[in-house]
């Protein structure tokens, strides 16, 4: 059968297969820095290209390679570069497609370390930022109305799950001539397609739900096979912006259980967002996948379920937050995300803490706010949990 035609479940496991002659079951781990010619002439030839080798692992490793492509498949993208980091694939799709003079524009809603690269590290190389709220179609059209390079959005963002509609901005995004680069790590590879709706780069934090299990970090970046090698390939590899072979080799092992993961996920994230929405203490709860989300209709044409991601809001602020996280014994405190174990954080003072309170107001982050990414324990020992925690927040004025 060719793999085209087999189910997702099953291209998870042997997409891109890349055996040794050994004929190993789990994908081979090449730890290795370097590799050898069989002559100088060999050398030579690799390094002007004419011969297609493996020649450092900064630039090509065999598990690495399989990672990519097999990433690659499952997204349907035709390339995919793997990065040490999430951020690190962020900065290296956007520094290496834009130059002094051109024009950035994107989502107001990102993550704090996203914001920080688009409002504080690109004007320093003289390149000209816009930012846009997800939903103000009016905005993006008028800020796509001049020349643009590259536009970046998060969807759904962080922390407050907004949906933004991906194909509107890709279409605005071609038209002023830019590339759009969607931040995908919230929906994950199975919950969302951005290519599909007209995306140009798609962006992992690969440490989220790809690994999902709180062992590695990297990220990924995929899009066309010419702008992938003509662009983003040469940055990388001179810069040294490269998944470790071990990194690697864990995020394979992700991907084998990345659909019984998020579907589980997000089946929990479901009954845990409408029991939050019951709770004495909770002021109010943001899930994709109810039908009280301001973008709910988009949510379910653009996704295939709600995620694993709930943002909710507790009474008294900050003091509220603190003592509900604090009054957790099952949910863990922690900035990480997709995880297989539940884990809250409070974004104004973690993740966000860096964004002006002002524009934290503007996005609706407000100190009573938690994000919370749903694991894979029985909702009704998470829902217990959060009960407790609710319980605490109002208390705690």
């Amino acid at each position: 059968m060719p793999s085209h035609d087999w189910k997702t479940a099953t291209r998870l496991l042997h997409d891109a297969p890349n055996r040794t002659p050994y004929g190993e079951t789990s994908e081979a781990l090449f730890l290795t820095s370097g590799f050898v010619y069989d002559s100088a002439e060999q050398a030579a030839a690799t390094f002007t290209g004419d011969v297609e080798r493996f020649q450092y692992s900064r630039f090509g490793n065999p598990t690495v390679d399989t990672f990519q492509e097999r990433l690659a498949l499952l997204e349907g993208a035709e390339a995919c570069i793997a990065t040490s980091t999430g951020m690190g694939a962020v900065s290296s799709a956007i520094l290496s497609h834009v130059k002094t003079g051109d024009r950035v524009v994107a989502s107001r809603a990102l993550f704090g370390s996203c914001y920080w690269i688009v409002t504080s590290l690109l004007p320093r190389y003289g390149i000209d930022i816009e930012l846009v709220d997800g939903s103000d179609h009016d905005g993006w059209k008028k800020a796509l109305s001049k020349p643009t390079a590259a536009v970046l959005i998060e969807s759904p963002s962080n922390p407050m799950l907004d949906v933004l509609d991906i194909q509107f901005i890709a279409d605005l995004t071609h038209e002023a001539g830019g590339l759009l680069m969607v931040d995908n790590v919230f929906a994950s590879p199975l919950g969302q397609s951005p290519l599909k709706l007209g995306a140009d780069v798609v962006l992992y934090s690969c440490t989220k739900h790809i690994d999902g299990q709180g062992r590695v970090l990297g990220g990924a970046v995929l899009g066309t096979k010419s702008w992938i090698s003509e662009t983003l390939q040469p940055f990388t590899r001179n810069t040294g912006n490269a998944l470790s072979p071990f990194n690697a080799w864990v995020l394979l092992k992700g991907l084998e259980t990345l659909q019984l993961r998020t579907e589980a996920m997000a089946r929990n994230a479901a009954q845990v967002a409408d029991a939050l929405a019951e709770l004495s203490g909770v002021k109010t709860v943001r899930y994709p996948g109810r039908a009280d989300h301001p973008q709910a209709s988009l949510a379910k044409k653009q996704m295939s379920n709600g995620g694993s991601l709930i943002a909710f809001e507790v009474e008294n602020g900050q003091a509220g937050a603190f003592a509900c996280l604090n009054a957790f014994s099952l949910i863990a405190i922690s900035n990480n995300l997709g995880d297989a174990r539940s884990l809250a954080t409070h974004p104004a003072t973690t993740t966000h803490m860096r964004v002006a309170a002002e524009e934290r107001a503007r996005l609706g982050i407000t100190d009573g706010v938690i994000r919370l990414s749903v694991g894979l324990e029985d909702p009704t020992d998470l829902i217990n949990d959060l009960r407790i925690g609710a319980a605490a927040a109002q208390k705690s004025s």
